[in-house]
């Protein structure tokens, strides 16, 4: 059912490694008044994340362990610590590298906020990406991944974004456990298990500010794939 008056209380969770070149862009990109709080996971950087993010106006959380998954964990612990009257209606993910388009916020919770889905991906397949925005190991993944999430799940995905929206309930009830590389997929792995109304909208996608930790390295593309692909199987 579409949310009520008032206005659904939207948070954003952005894990953030090593991103003080673009995490102030990305918060000021966000839609003003759309949300209420934008949680800025420090995963351990060794640059000055953390003071740029909350100069930027984040509520900066620092997570030592490394690990994508770690860092939305760690998002969502504070989150939920909030007592019952304070919890969000919607939670939005959304990366520090100004890869995304925060702007398309909109378009992505629109599906929730109509009463149509419990969660969105953002999908790059189905939107305009920039030339050289995602690299062939990337594409070849991404498709592989979705289509053993059909073969397996049922589930008609086309990309395993990280942009994504999901009413906080929702994501209570997937117990989410994924500490690395297998979060995004475990996700919606979890969501066709339950039956939730998953859709994917199109954003676009660009070329991120600095050298990606995971396909830009043949150790982090490896290591992604790996885990990506054992998540799948292992709630098979």
């Amino acid at each position: 059912m579409p949310f009520p008056t008032p206005p659904p209380r939207i948070d954003v969770i952005i894990p953030a490694y090593n991103e003080a070149r673009s995490i102030a862009q990305v918060i000021a990109e966000i839609p003003v008044g759309l949300v209420r709080e934008v949680v800025v996971v420090d995963n351990n950087s060794s640059d000055n994340t953390a003071a740029v993010a909350r100069a930027a106006g984040a509520t900066v959380v620092r997570e030592t362990r490394p690990g994508y998954g770690h860092a939305c964990l760690a998002g969502m612990a504070h989150i939920f610590g909030k007592p019952a009257a304070e919890l969000p209606d919607i939670i939005v993910f959304l990366d520090g590298d100004h890869s995304d388009y925060p702007e398309e916020m909109p378009a992505l919770l629109a599906p929730i906020l109509g009463g149509e889905a419990d969660m969105v991906i953002g999908s790059r397949a189905l939107g305009q990406r920039e030339r050289g925005a995602m690299l062939p190991q990337q594409l070849f993944g991404n498709w592989l991944a979705t289509k053993l999430l059909r073969w397996l799940y049922g589930a008609r995905y086309t990309d395993l974004g990280p942009f994504r929206a999901i009413r906080a309930g929702a994501l209570q009830r997937l117990n989410m456990q994924d500490k690395t590389y297998g979060w995004t997929v475990e996700m919606q792995l979890k969501a066709a298990k339950l039956g939730l109304r998953a859709v994917e909208v199109p954003v676009r996608y660009r070329r991120r500010i600095g050298v990606s930790k995971v396909s830009g390295t043949v150790k982090g593309t490896l290591g992604a794939g790996y885990k990506i692909l054992w998540t799948i199987f292992k709630y098979r």
